[in-house]
């Protein structure tokens, strides 16, 4: 019902969006408009469609709500001997006979009349939506449509909506930001009460049981996140060591060095790797380069676990590449040409024009394009997991295995777990720290280009 309004709601505003611009345009004849034809017509446009879609989210999002206590006003007698979880198992078994979910067994008398009173009431909400959905569209067009006139600014208006969409989906952007921060400290402070800070942050070893006795593991450190994050950072370590020279060298071949003719087919080829899922990446790893790795490992005389924190960061540092090779080239080639010319001009070569004008110039890129790509290294999760282990093993040793901070997230969370259990509680302490590194490290980035920047103009 709901997809069959909104493809009607939108039928309406492109009609609108066409009657708008018509009579703007006969009413333009040995005349002046104050705003374009086709602002007219986005006008009536979106007074037909808007208000009516806000209808639809707006019934669709409080309908349920309003029904389900209908329903439950019209049985509190039968409720006032029930529980609070009874009753909701109640309402349970009256909405799957209402979806005629098949081989559902109940034993409470009223649920079937409880049932046909809540289709019932579908049944009226669907009318009534119908009903003022028409209404409210047909008036919004009519009213928009009235309007056209010579002397009406409709492109202010456009526009005014227009300011005000913007405005919410940044609203929405920062409230969920917020939101995600407010849920991580919440949950971070319920782990606190269970687990010292100290212990958390400067643990040593990391064993997130349940504790049964006194003398076993969560009691005694098991919850000490040191291993987990210094895992983290050699991953990543390694896999900008390994994509940051290459990508950035791609980027500089691509924009400086390259023909047209070999960028337009080598560039995307590079590109393919970023679409290619993690899980493919994970399989690589763990099948081709892990072992690669051994094999090479014992022919120097190295002792190679079967899983290495190398081979996942070689494979991560892979997958990397065209994050920084893209966005660096793109940054290089948005440099000027006079500042080119001009380094030419007093007779320098082309590296040292790379060197001393293209970087300095787009050094705030190439800081971002690194960024974004730290970022997703320190986020992957299948690459670790396949090819590096799930241990937290404290070693600076990329031949070791070891474990990530997004791996033991998903640790944490597998499974049926309850949410006062600190083994569950402690995915949101290592995403609280994880938020929090990423923040010191934007920081730290923002001031570095912040002053390179100054220096160079």
């Amino acid at each position: 019902m709901t997809a069959y309004l909104i493809t009607a709601i939108v039928l309406l505003a492109l009609s609108g969006f066409y009657a708008g611009r018509n009579k703007a345009r006969s009413i333009r004849v040995g005349s002046r408009l104050n705003s374009l034809p086709q602002y007219h017509g986005i006008h009536v446009a979106l007074w037909s469609g808007l208000p009516a879609l806000i209808l639809i989210v707006l019934w669709v999002s409080f309908e349920p709500v309003v029904i389900e206590a209908l329903v439950r006003a019209s049985l509190s007698a039968e409720f006032r001997t029930l529980s609070e979880d009874q009753v909701i198992l109640a309402m349970m078994e009256i909405r799957n006979l209402v979806q005629g979910i098949s081989g559902v067994q109940t034993n409470l008398p009223y649920a079937e009349d409880a049932a046909a009173l809540m289709t019932r009431l579908n049944g009226l909400a669907d009318y009534a939506l119908v009903v003022a959905v028409a209404v409210v569209a047909i008036l919004g067009l009519g009213l928009a449509r009235s309007h056209i006139t010579l002397d009406f600014q409709a492109r202010h208006s456009v526009e005014r909506v227009f300011n005000v969409f913007i405005f919410l989906s940044s609203a929405v952007a920062v409230m969920t930001t917020v939101a995600i921060v407010l849920s991580l400290l919440f949950e971070s402070f319920q782990f606190f009460r269970q687990v010292p800070v100290h212990e958390f942050l400067f643990g040593l070893k990391w064993n997130p049981q349940i504790a049964i006795r006194a003398d076993q593991g969560a009691s005694t450190g098991a919850f000490g996140a040191v291993p987990v994050f210094s895992g983290t950072l050699l991953i990543a370590l390694v896999a900008i060591l390994v994509a940051g020279p290459i990508g950035l060298a791609s980027a500089v071949y691509f924009s400086e060095y390259a023909r047209p003719r070999v960028r337009d087919v080598a560039k995307p080829i590079l590109e393919l790797l970023a679409g290619i899922p993690t899980v493919v990446y994970g399989f690589f790893a763990a099948l081709t380069v892990a072992p690669l790795v051994r094999e090479l490992g014992l022919e120097l005389g190295l002792e190679v676990e079967a899983r290495s924190a190398l081979a996942a960061g070689v494979v991560m540092g892979i997958m990397i590449i065209p994050f920084i090779s893209s966005l660096a080239d793109d940054v290089i080639t948005a440099v000027p040409q006079s500042l080119r010319e001009g380094s030419y001009a007093m007779g320098a070569t082309q590296s040292e024009t790379i060197k001393y004008v293209i970087f300095p110039a787009a050094l705030p890129g190439i800081v971002g394009a690194f960024l974004l790509a730290i970022s997703r290294a320190i986020g992957e999760t299948m690459i670790v997991a396949m090819a590096a282990g799930l241990n937290a093993n404290l070693t600076a040793n990329p031949l070791e295995n070891v474990t990530t901070v997004t791996v033991q997230i998903v640790v944490a969370l597998i499974g049926d777990q309850e949410f006062d259990d600190p083994k569950t509680l402690s995915a949101f302490a290592l995403g609280l720290v994880l938020f929090v590194m990423t923040l010191i490290l934007n920081v730290v980035a923002l001031m570095i280009v912040k002053r390179y920047r100054e220096q160079y103009e």
